[in-house]
């Protein structure tokens, strides 16, 4: 029995990963995928202006949440829509992973 359960448990995992969900962000991958971001949310994720938001050390889930609203249109702002409109989902857990660790 207790080795049936493990197999539930495993295939349930596996099938998650296959379907395209992302478990977590990978912070590495999201620096690479940041560099556009750092015209304005500056290198370290500290803007250089007052004009865009710092981004370093934000909670992961808020920053997935904001760039998600972006993306789908409920928060509005033409040059963030239009910035992460070709973002997928792993991108954005990327991205925001890479942000959260600095």
């Amino acid at each position: 029995m207790k080795r049936a359960v493990g197999f539930i448990i495993v295939g349930s995992i596996l099938a998650v990963a296959a379907s395209g969900y992302a478990i977590a962000g990978d912070s590495e991958a999201g620096k690479a995928k940041a560099v556009t971001c750092t015209a304005c949310h500056g290198a370290n994720g500290i803007s250089p202006t007052e004009l865009y938001p710092n981004l370093a050390g934000q909670k992961k889930g808020y920053l997935v949440k904001q760039i998600k609203a972006f993306k789908d249109g409920s928060r509005k702002d033409p040059t963030m829509n239009a910035m992460v409109a070709a973002l997928t989902d792993q991108d954005i857990e990327d991205i925001s992973a890479f942000y959260s660790k600095l």
